[in-house]
């Protein structure tokens, strides 16, 4: 990724010292996580001084704050910067996009959430939940119409979208091992994106097919 991952819609002007700390302490905390990045790292990676960040942050702990704020800002911009359409419009497509925008323009962004997920941590409880409820929406509405199958378990029909997108950005490293070029490419965002729609909607076996 190029530039920093501050939302800019259009400013010429270079990131102020503040926001290239937590430019930095994103894509560290990504990598190695916050326990393991000392606020040297994160220094260093900004290009000032740790007196620098500690006026600006304290310690790692306001840092830590800081950069939380920013991702769940990124995440609420980007997912819920405009309602989703109400059945029986696909809104699956259009959630979609949504999630392909934000892991193409902010893979730090993304890797550090897939990173609390996976260790618990407080930040990445916010987004599930998140997350969570937009999906048991847009559930509930679905149910309002009459188009959800009778058959469904209702909790599992909002956290498995939530398992074959998210997750995907928790085995990020591993997938990449199996396609052809990064995962956070356009074609490659754009075939998961397809493949997990598919799948949601219509399943992976043919009508005929019985359990075996």
């Amino acid at each position: 990724m190029t530039g920093s991952v501050f939302l800019r819609e259009s400013t010429p002007t270079e990131p102020s010292s503040r926001e290239r700390i937590v430019d930095a302490a994103i894509r560290s905390f990504s990598q190695h996580g916050v326990s393991h990045t000392p606020l040297r790292t994160v220094a260093d990676a900004a290009g000032v001084s740790v007196g620098l960040v500690q006026h600006y942050f304290g310690n790692k702990a306001g840092l830590t704050a800081a950069v939380d704020e920013y991702v769940l800002r990124v995440f609420g911009e980007v997912l819920e910067s405009e309602p989703l359409p109400e059945p029986p419009a696909d809104h699956s497509v259009e959630l979609r996009g949504r999630f392909a925008r934000l892991f193409h323009k902010y893979p730090e962004v993304t890797d550090y959430v897939a990173h609390a997920l996976c260790q618990g941590d407080e930040i990445g409880n916010v987004i599930f939940d998140g997350l969570l409820r937009i999906s048991t929406e847009q559930g509930d509405k679905y149910i309002e119409h009459g188009l959800v199958r009778s058959d469904l378990d209702l909790l599992w029909g909002v956290i498995n979208p939530l398992i074959l997108r998210v997750g995907a950005t928790m085995l990020r490293h591993h997938i990449e091992r199996h396609i052809p070029e990064p995962f956070y490419t356009p074609a490659q965002l754009q075939r998961w994106d397809s493949a997990v729609t598919a799948l949601i909607r219509k399943g992976q076996f043919k009508p005929e097919a019985t359990d075996t």
